[in-house]
This record gives C-alpha cells, sequence and structure tokens, in this order.
C-alpha cells in the first residue's frame, strides 16, 4: 500500500450504507449495535498513529455528550468554529476561527503523527474544497437510516478518491482511499 507522510491530513469515520455520520438530532447511537471484529474494529491502531485531532464545533459539542472524560485528552486538539468568543475555553482543546489553509498546514508541521479530521460534513466540505485533505478511512455501517447529517453535504465539491485498501470487520467494511 502507498504511503502517505506521517503527519498527513486523515478523515477517519463511520458511516451508513447511505451516506449519514449521524442522526438529525447528531447522535451516533446507531454505531453501538453492530457486528465487528469483537474488538474496537481497527480504532487503536489508527488512534495511535494521530498526533492532532481537528473538528468542528457541532462535532465537538457531540464528543461532550458521549463521554464523562473527552476522549483525546492526550493529545493536541482544535475545535474550528467560525463564531470565536472569549468564554470558549475548555481542557485540552484550543478553539480557533484561523482559516485552514494557515492552521493545518501548521498543525502537519508541528504533529507528531497524523493531522485526524474527526468530522463533520461541513468541515470535511471545507478541506476538500482547500484541497487539504490527503487519506480518508471510512466505516461502512451496514445500516441504512433513511436520513441524518450526510457525510457530504449538498453542494460538496465533486472529488476523486483513489481506493487504495479495504479491511473487513465483522459486518463493517473499512475503505481506505487516497486523495
Amino acid at each position: 500500500m502507498e504511503d502517505l507522510k506521517s503527519n498527513a491530513v486523515v478523515l477517519y469515520i463511520a458511516m451508513s450504507l447511505d451516506g449519514y455520520i449521524a442522526l438529525l438530532d447528531g447522535s451516533v447511537d446507531w454505531l453501538y449495535d453492530v457486528k465487528g471484529d469483537g474488538g474496537d474494529n481497527g480504532y487503536a491502531d489508527f488512534y495511535d498513529t494521530v498526533g492532532t485531532v481537528l473538528m468542528g464545533r457541532l462535532t465537538y459539542e457531540e464528543v461532550l455528550k458521549l463521554s464523562d472524560d473527552f476522549p483525546y485528552a492526550g493529545k493536541p486538539c482544535y475545535v474550528l468554529t467560525r463564531a470565536l468568543t472569549e468564554q470558549q475555553q475548555a481542557p485540552h482543546v484550543t478553539f480557533t476561527d484561523e482559516a485552514l489553509t494557515e492552521l493545518v498546514p501548521r498543525l502537519q508541521e508541528q504533529s507528531e503523527g497524523a493531522v485526524w479530521l474527526v468530522g463533520g460534513g461541513q468541515l470535511l466540505q471545507a478541506f476538500l474544497q482547500a484541497g487539504l485533505l490527503e487519506k480518508a478511512i471510512i466505516a461502512i455501517i451496514p445500516k441504512v437510516l433513511g436520513q441524518g447529517i450526510p457525510l457530504f453535504p449538498e453542494g460538496s465539491l465533486p472529488s476523486t478518491f483513489k481506493l487504495k485498501e479495504i479491511e473487513r470487520r465483522g459486518d463493517i467494511a473499512l475503505l481506505h482511499y487516497h486523495l
């Protein structure tokens, strides 16, 4: 498999068969009863390659609902927001409204591993438009949700992904793409 530089920008995300990453209310409860590999479906191996975590504000708010402990506390974590206020302070997180074209190269230079684009669809769209995404690992969950928050929102820039690898984890298919 073709290797990317160790500080590549990588999208790692789960998606339903019909293209949704969350329900309309932002919840991801539909992920919990999927038959995988009996473990973490490769998450820990992926997370070990991550040096910096990057997400949008809406994704950050959903992450906070999932656990009492912030799951990315051990790595530099940046939350992109359009409305930066002085009140936005949280342990383990840096809020920023910096332009992606300035922020991402700086984070790549500083990162001791991949820059993980956690989500969501709006932020992915901005990364594609700026040409900043280098790799995508999409876990296809064998469920049709019928509605929800799409991975690729309406108006997404047409893009071509190159399939590099397919992994099977129980009923889950992990698709590894390079851009």
